[in-house]
């Protein structure tokens, strides 16, 4: 198992009370549960912010399409899936 630590977070009462029962309901802890959900969180937010940073690289590099392809190649994708 891999080594924890502590976080100190605040959230409403409502969260606690929802987190609590969650727990209850799935016989798994709040903390389990607190940090499968913070885990994926931050893995979402990480993966969008390394896309976002690609894609701006690949725009400096000039590696871009115009709306008009871009457009093309999404109708015709389209069309190939609707035959």
């Amino acid at each position: 198992m891999a080594a924890s630590t502590t976080v100190t977070v605040r959230v409403s009462e409502s969260l606690k009370a929802r987190l609590g029962l969650l727990a209850e309901k799935t016989h798994r802890t709040q903390s389990f549960l607190a940090e499968r959900a913070i885990s994926g969180y931050v893995e979402r937010e990480l993966e969008m912010m390394l896309a976002v940073e690609e894609g701006l690289e690949d725009f400096r590099n000039g590696n871009v399409v115009t709306h008009e392809d871009a457009m093309r190649q999404i109708r015709e994708t389209i069309a190939k899936y609707e035959s």
